[in-house]
């Protein structure tokens, strides 16, 4: 078991509000007749694990919650309300209620001033907490009995080009492992991103209707697949190479920094990743991956 001040696990969480509006939790008000079971399974592993892990906290960078002056850390002990999906509100109206790890927040917000970015703690108690945060939260701890920690995506690095977004998120990365360290946490970070990310712009009468559902192109698979055989072949610098013309050609999600800060915060693991699940979700290209840094030195044959 890893040591405290670590980060213990890292996933790739995407967040489609389909794989909640099909688990048909009772917090969503949306009922359905299930859907994305691939997905949904592949989180489902990931819950065992996690649960195996015991971790202080779970970590989330939503790219949903677009802040364009600097990177902010929620900042309230806790935070409930109903969180509505604006392009999909007949899928997610979700009720959430959660609590926020106020010391790693501080300690985040620290590092990240340090590091020389510019920073906020966000600390509105009426805040309504964005989907592309609750999802991949609540699929990986339904229970929502771990403490929790959202940070925004901040747009305004990307004015200039992909690559200094990017790198600003590595900044970020390196802070966030800076505080984790520091605070003795033991964590799991969630890059809440799809992969590919054209989409269609139609759905069927019956969103959950699996016979419609299909990658928005083949180049888009093959892309996504590119990247996927990096990570289960533990190719980490190879990936953040690749990134800037992945995110150009795929309209990836990837771009608002989720997969760039994980990648930095776990020091860029060497280690092969597990890919739980890939599957589409209205043509978007979806895959739930896991790096266990808790068994870093035997996931990588003991070096």
């Amino acid at each position: 078991m890893a040591e405290k001040g670590s980060i213990v696990a890292g996933f790739l969480a995407p967040h489609p509000p389909h794989l909640v509006y099909g688990e048909n939790p009772e917090r969503n008000i949306p009922r359905s007749q299930g859907g994305w079971e691939v997905l949904r399974w592949a989180y489902g592993n990931c819950r065992e694990k996690i649960k195996q892990l015991k971790p202080d906290v779970i970590v989330v960078h939503s790219p949903h919650w677009q802040t364009i002056v600097g990177h902010h850390f929620l900042h309230v002990p806790k935070l409930k309300g109903l969180s509505v999906d604006p392009i999909f509100p007949h899928l997610f109206r979700y009720r959430y209620d959660m609590e926020v790890d106020m010391e790693l927040s501080d300690a985040c917000y620290e590092e990240a001033i340090a590091e020389g970015l510019v920073a906020k703690k966000m600390s509105n108690p009426g805040f309504r907490v964005d989907y592309g945060t609750i999802v991949p939260l609540h699929l990986l701890n339904p229970e929502w009995d771990i403490p929790v920690l959202g940070i925004s995506a901040n747009n305004s690095p990307y004015f200039f080009s992909t690559r200094v977004g990017q790198e600003e998120m590595i900044k970020l990365g390196h802070a966030t492992r800076r505080a984790i360290e520091k605070t003795g946490r033991r964590a799991v970070l969630a890059a809440s991103n799809t992969l590919s990310h054209l989409h269609f712009d139609r759905e069927p009468d019956l969103p959950e209707d699996m016979s419609q559902e299909h990658i928005f192109n083949h180049d888009q698979y093959q892309w996504d697949m590119r990247l996927l055989n990096m990570m289960r072949a533990g190719k980490a610098d190879e990936l953040m190479q690749i990134l800037p013309e992945f995110i150009d050609t795929t309209a990836s999600e990837v771009k608002a920094g989720s997969l760039a800060w994980m990648m930095a915060a776990m020091e860029f693991p060497k280690i092969p990743a597990k890919v739980h699940g890939y599957w589409t979700v209205i043509g978007t290209g979806n895959a739930v991956v896991e790096w266990d840094l808790a068994n870093r030195a035997v996931a990588a044959g003991g070096r």
